[in-house]
């Protein structure tokens, strides 16, 4: 049962829709930061260093063809811990993961409108579901990837084609820290704009799409600092695993 769609539509849709791996050849700048090197090397280097840092906090929006949104607020380390929350059609859903394990708990219309293409299993289950910290399955492939940091950098660079023709631009400030632009205009319509940090390790600070069928943006922030999140009381508890094989009976 594909419970976990939209949470998974969260995690890929923000990031690998929105998002840059970006490279180019570019070098027009002479200036500091970055002195001397091609928007190609700044790139590379910014994506290197997102990969590396122990863990980071995700936030931020796309939407979606059929002009639906899906957003996420998550802080997630290497280990895939993480906590935060997503969302999508205009409903919200902590997430958990910790011990191996996702949690989600969202109220009655996040589990209707996540279980909609089987009707006659929201119509039993979402009322079973609301407020309820719910185990996923593990073997759940549909769940993998809301909580995986490193996928969520590596899908940043999964379209090579997009890691070319990028130029500097200024710096700015993106939420107190400054940050050099390096921007593309991309096939559909799209301009796409990649923020890396000036000062420290050269982290990606925020990606932008403008224009295009799936405008929006996401900010990195908090890396390297620890991510704790606790497991959900049992009383809380719901295992989906067990739920849908009751129903089923």
């Amino acid at each position: 049962m594909r419970t976990g769609k939209v949470a998974t539509a969260v995690a890929t849709a923000s990031v690998s829709v929105a998002l840059l791996a970006g490279c180019g050849g570019d070098s027009g700048d002479e200036g500091k930061p970055f002195e001397g090197q091609s928007a190609d090397d700044i790139a590379a280097k910014a994506v290197e260093a997102t990969r590396q840092a122990k863990s980071m906090h995700v936030k931020g929006d796309t939407r979606l063809e059929d002009g639906s949104s899906v957003t996420i607020d998550v802080s997630v380390d290497q280990e895939k811990n993480c906590q935060g929350t997503v969302g999508a059609g205009g409903t919200e859903a902590d997430v958990r993961h910790t011990e191996a394990t996702l949690y989600l708990r969202g109220d009655e219309q996040y589990w209707e409108n996540a279980l909609k293409q089987q009707p006659d299993a929201a119509q039993k289950m979402a009322p079973k579901l609301q407020d309820k910290w719910v185990k996923m399955p593990a073997n759940d492939a549909t769940t993998a990837g809301v909580c995986d940091k490193q996928g969520l950098v590596a899908a940043m660079d999964e379209d090579e084609s997009e890691r070319r023709g990028m130029k500097r631009g200024s710096t700015t400030d993106v939420d107190g820290e400054q940050a050099l632009e390096l921007t593309k205009d991309a096939s559909g319509g799209e301009k796409l704009t990649l923020y890396v940090a000036t000062e420290g390790e050269p982290y990606i600070l925020k990606t932008t799409t403008e224009g295009g069928k799936n405008p929006g943006s996401v900010t990195f922030s908090e890396y390297g600092e620890k991510v704790n999140p606790e497991q959900p009381p049992a009383d809380e508890t719901v295992d989906m695993k067990d739920l849908a094989g009751r129903q089923q009976t």
